[in-house]
């Protein structure tokens, strides 16, 4: 009897011959590929569920607190969430319905604004992003998982410390942290059409436990806890910069997905129009979640009388005195922690990964090698002492708002809506522009970081004073967006790249179909890897 030959590992990417790849393997593969018909598989109901997952999360429940500690009032604190998160899902609605209408990833989008060597600049800038935050999202989420064992097996936090105290974490954290990281593994090797079942499950656990202890701030303490009979301490033009600075912070927080929306949205199998729901649904909801971080914060400092409010929620978790309630609650946020690191870092970091190196990298092994650099970037360090470090990492928001706008601009006023999806894999078609650069989106670019330069340097290093010099910084994703955006337009006006724009667009829909059926059959094979599910669901046009 004779077997068949197993098949070895390969390096090199297998590559399809559909009318996007002929000749190009230096910039695409199968996962950069438009996704064809049968594997868009995200409805309606996908997205909300994504949303929901995504807005559930530590950093979300924290956020109000960054606010507060600044000055203002909890209400100050919701009313900047919430106009954060209404400008934010603007930008997101409008970059999503790219992905939607073309099918296509954030690295491939890029290249119709930036060019092909010139799309590196969002792409590196998002990739830093997407690895740290997956790094230093895992210490927390094994810290939910070190409560968790703490519930079950209460001698486990008796465990002696065997690491040097200069290590920034525990015996236990380092466990925690472990099973975390290997729990999050198998995720990392799932197509993006089947995760969404992944943000479904999510949206309908975490929020009900979330909502569960809301309940119970209430009802333990009736009056909410001194921090609702807190007012504003600030006035004059303190009051004022801290309004704006605040609202930077709101917007910083989830800057990447105003770029990168269509790794999600190219799955999509409706309408570009139902974008549109972001802008009412994304603020409702990162409100509500601020909401439950204020109240059940507070009430735990009224409750358990802690000398400092407790903002972690794995902290205000292991104060309860139920082991099933200590559990399940950490449970939650672990839970929150892994569907927040897979739709906003690992997946984003695999996208950039594939693009830098499509011959050699998938989203799957972009997701391994992301998983493989939580490690190596030791981020139980960067959480326990390097403050300033942090600082930088979350002022880098403000390359994303000129990038944001460049895009948006470019998309929906300079080419009026129509991109060439064959020509967005050619390196020397329409938007090659000045050697693979658009010198307007870098010119654009420069303009709108440099004058909040400045206070970046400031926020990382306190001691170099700069003066007035750090207002700028303080609405510096605002001020990006809207300097890039003003000069990007300005250029395109008076020096503009007419070789770039097109009378009428071209789909993906429309190459398959005039490619033959064939070629449409050929490309679904070849990127239905992982993904064999029959049907459809919801509302698929």
């Amino acid at each position: 009897m004779k077997f068949p030959t197993p098949r070895r590992p390969q390096l090199l990417v297998p590559q399809s011959e559909s009318s996007f790849m002929r000749g190009n393997v230096r910039w695409t593969n199968k996962d950069l590929d438009p996704v064809p018909p049968a594997l868009r598989k995200w409805t309606v109901l996908s997205f909300i569920g994504y949303w929901i997952s995504d807005c559930f999360s530590v950093a979300n429940w924290q956020l109000a607190s960054s606010i507060i500690a600044i000055g203002l009032s909890w209400k100050e604190s919701l009313g900047m969430v919430a106009l954060g998160f209404f400008i934010l899902s603007i930008v997101i609605a409008m970059n999503g319905a790219v992905g939607a209408i073309y099918h296509v990833p954030f690295p491939v989008i890029a290249r119709a604004s930036w060019g092909f060597w010139g799309s590196y600049v969002p792409i590196v800038s998002r990739l830093i992003l997407a690895v740290f935050w997956f790094a230093t999202n895992s210490v927390n989420g094994g810290n939910s998982v070190v409560v968790m064992l703490g519930a079950i097996w209460p001698s486990f936090l008796n465990i002696p410390n065997g690491l040097p105290e200069g290590e920034g974490i525990t015996t236990q954290g380092m466990v925690g942290f472990l099973l975390f990281w290997l729990f999050q593994i198998p995720f990392l090797l799932v197509h993006p059409n089947q995760l969404r079942w992944l943000f479904l499950f999510k949206s309908i656990i975490v929020p009900a436990a979330w909502t569960a202890m809301l309940i119970w701030a209430f009802v333990a303490i009736p009056n909410g806890g001194d921090l609702f009979a807190q007012r504003s301490e600030l006035s004059g033009p303190s009051y004022s910069w801290a309004m704006m600075s605040s609202l930077t912070a709101v917007i910083g927080n989830y800057a990447t997905l105003s770029v990168n929306q269509a790794d999600f949205s190219r799955y999509s199998c409706v309408s570009p129009r139902w974008h549109i729901l972001y802008v009412f649904l994304l603020p409702a909801f990162f409100t509500f979640i601020a909401f439950i971080g204020i109240a059940v914060s507070s009430a735990g400092q009224a409750k358990y009388n802690t000398a400092s409010i407790p903002w972690d929620p794995n902290v205000l978790v292991s104060l309860w005195g139920s082991r099933a309630c200590r559990f399940f609650g950490a449970f939650s946020f672990a839970l929150a922690a892994l569907g927040s690191n897979i739709s906003a870092n690992s997946l984003s970091a695999a996208n950039d990964f594939a693009a830098l190196a499509p011959r050699y990298l998938t989203i799957r092994r972009g997701q391994i090698l992301c998983a493989v650099l939580a490690w190596a970037l030791v981020p139980w360090k960067i959480l326990a002492s390097a403050g300033t470090f942090l600082n930088f990492m979350s002022a880098y928001a403000i390359f994303l708002g000129p990038i944001a706008a460049i895009m948006v601009c470019d998309f929906w006023v300079v080419k009026s809506r129509r991109y060439d999806c064959v020509m967005l894999y050619q390196p020397r078609g329409i938007y090659r522009y000045t050697a693979g650069v658009n010198i307007h989106a870098l010119v654009a670019f420069i303009v709108g970081t440099t004058p909040s330069l400045p206070g970046l340097i400031h926020s990382v290093n306190s001691g170099i004073e700069i003066g007035v010099g750090v207002h700028p910084y303080e609405f510096g994703w605002l001020l990006g967006f809207a300097g890039s955006a003003v000069v990007y337009l300005g250029l395109d006006y008076w020096f503009p790249y007419p070789g770039a724009k097109i009378p009428v667009a071209v789909l993906v829909d429309d190459v398959l179909d005039a490619a033959g059926h064939d070629e449409s059959e050929s490309v679904e094979r070849e990127n239905v890897t992982n993904d064999q599910e029959k049907g459809q669901e919801g509302i698929c046009k």
